[in-house]
């Protein structure tokens, strides 16, 4: 499969689940559209920069949430609903799951073998842990921004409705 194709893939699968996860905080109906949609333009972001410019995925995932946040703010008025309902279901899917799973995982490895592999398991669950853990704060960070370096847009987003 080409690039080009795995990143249209990507895009169509985070938009996919920032619909899913929009459902369950209950935006409005117009703001699907815009959560789907900024989902399929940060996911890709990300993609983009672990998969071509080899970044490490914090600050892939902080450029992907500054992406993000930006997005929402500036379509938050068009969608009728504040940046916040619409820029963190288009965040959710991004969360780094396999780093928390790992780290569980090597968690348990590390209680039940011996002294000599448990060096080597307590490494990888601080190194995913940490991962994870970094990977969260800087997606909150870079989402959240935008709504305070674009104040004035942000909080007139639903001021007239």
């Amino acid at each position: 499969m080409n690039f080009a194709m795995e990143i249209i893939q990507d895009g169509f699968f985070a938009a996919v689940a920032a619909v899913g996860f929009a459902s369950i905080s209950n935006p409005p109906k117009s703001a699907y559209p815009w959560c789907a949609a900024i989902a399929a333009v940060g996911h890709p972001v990300r993609f983009v920069l672990m998969e071509s410019a080899d970044c490490h995925i914090a600050l892939a995932s902080l450029a992907a949430a500054l992406a993000i946040g930006c997005l929402a703010v500036f379509s938050a008025p068009a969608a009728k609903c504040p940046a916040e309902a619409i820029s963190f279901p288009a965040l959710l899917p991004m969360i780094p799951g396999m780093y928390a799973y790992r780290t569980f995982q090597n968690l348990v490895l590390c209680l039940c073998c011996g002294e000599g592999e448990f060096h080597h398991y307590f490494y990888l669950t601080s190194y995913n842990l940490l991962t994870c853990i970094v990977v969260l704060l800087v997606m909150a960070i870079g989402v959240t921004l935008p709504i305070f370096v674009f104040k004035k847009i942000s909080f007139k987003a639903t001021r007239y409705i």
